[in-house]
Order: structure tokens, then sequence, then C-alpha cells
């Protein structure tokens, strides 16, 4: 492994603050960590899945019993991808932030690379009446209720082995109906799809990714909250949205 990054001076936050999505940023991006919905990511590159125990075991002992609730490992072949966050409040506070550069300084953490870069994924399903549809959702997913505060809302349903995309429920007031408006004249007929996907990113990689959507083939259906999120669409209006932690403080 190479030379650690430097280690950032201790956050300037008590353990309980919950700083923005800026200040968390600022803080964290410097030592090769991102912020995504909520949690800060990290990736250790590594060669074989030996190598990968190890590096989580430094990172363990980097943080003691102290990671406990906050600290998550993802172990792979290639890399280890690190997790921080605070479990009982949803949010990353600054006992995470304290945390952060103590695993920096132990190991090579960086924003992952060009074949996995850090990201979560979401379900997001529109509902009129979420209390009635979640249980379907929950029973043949076989997934299980958020263990505490999340950004997605109190409805949010896991994967328990935390392998696939998150569900939440997104409340509609009236019936989706056709794309109008000032859509494009020749989606103007289609039926607005109820289940979409929100990838969140990086800042960094939002206007790559929208762009590489573009190239193959979608179309850009909303702006108006961006930078927190972009809408697109494929060729037959299926709509997917771009996130990041901009412009939402």
């Amino acid at each position: 492994m190479t030379d650690p990054p430097p280690v950032a001076p201790l956050a300037p936050f008590p353990d309980d603050a919950t700083p923005t999505r800026g200040q968390l940023s600022e803080v964290a991006d410097p030592l090769g960590w991102r912020l995504i919905l909520g949690v800060l990511i990290a990736h250790v590159p590594v060669s074989s899945l030996v190598e990968a125990a190890q590096a989580a075991a430094v990172a363990v002992e980097a943080v003691g019993g102290e990671g406990d609730g906050h600290l998550g490992v993802d172990l792979h072949a290639d890399r280890v991808v690190l997790r921080l966050h605070t479990l009982a409040v949803g949010a990353v506070t600054g006992h995470d932030l304290r945390l952060a550069p103590r695993i920096s300084a132990a190991l090579r953490t960086q924003p992952g690379d060009a074949l996995a870069p850090p990201q979560l994924i979401e379900i997001a399903i529109d509902a009129m009446d979420i209390p009635r549809i979640r249980p379907f959702w929950q029973a043949v997913t076989g997934y299980v209720d958020e263990p505490g505060p999340s950004e997605l809302g109190d409805t949010a349903l896991l994967d328990p082995l935390r392998r696939g995309p998150a569900i939440w429920f997104q409340q509609m007031d009236e019936p989706r109906g056709r794309i109008g408006g000032q859509e494009r004249s020749d989606r103007a007929n289609v039926i607005r799809n109820r289940i979409h996907l929100d990838v969140d990113v990086p800042a960094e990689l939002a206007q790559p990714r929208i762009e590489a959507a573009l190239a193959a083939g979608g179309t850009l259906v909303y702006t108006d909250e961006a930078p927190a999120f972009w809408v697109l669409a494929d060729p037959e209006g299926n709509e997917a949205c771009i996130c990041t932690w901009q412009g939402r403080d």
C-alpha cells in the first residue's frame, strides 16, 4: 500500500452534532470519503480477499469499540468498502468525522474508481396509500424495516444483507397521469411510471453520469431541483433520478 493521505485535524464538531452536508464534505473529501445519502463511503484497493480481510481488521482496530453502530465494512477481492454514519440518528455525526481520519491514517482510503465509483441506489415507489401497499413490498422482497432514522423516511425498507437497493415510498396526492406541460411533444401521451430508480452519487460524478445517460438515448426531463437531483427518462419514458447531497441543507 502507498502512504496514507495526510490526517486532517479532528473535526470541530461535538460527537452528537449533525453537521450540514457541506461541512461533512469539506472535512471528509480530502480523506478519500464521499457523502452519499447520509453515509460517508470510502474504498480501500486490495489484491486478494485475504488482503481485504486484513484491511478490514486494520480499520476496525483503528476505531475500536467506538466503531460500533457507526462503521460498516464490505469485503471484496479487489476492494474494501467502508461506510460511516451514526445508525441511531440516521446521519453522519461529529463522532463519525472523528473516526474517519483515524481510518484514513491506517489505510489508503479513496473515493472509488472508474470501475466502481461510490454510489447508493434506491427504488422509489409512488403511492396513494403507503400503509396499504408497503406490506406487499416487504413480503415480496423479504426486506426489513430501517433500524433507525433515515434520509429515506420512516417507511423505508432495506435488504437484511445490505446487498440490494433500499426501497422508499413517495406520497402521491393524485393518481399519476400522462406526461405533458413542458415535456417533449413526442412524449405527451406517455403514461408516467410509478416506480423509478434514484442513483445517489458523489457531486463530481453527477454530470458525467447524466452525460452518459443522454448519450445512451436518454432525455433530461426535470432540472428545477438540481443539484439535489435531475430526472432523466429512457427512450420509452421510464424515469430515473441522478441525486447528490448538494442543495439539500
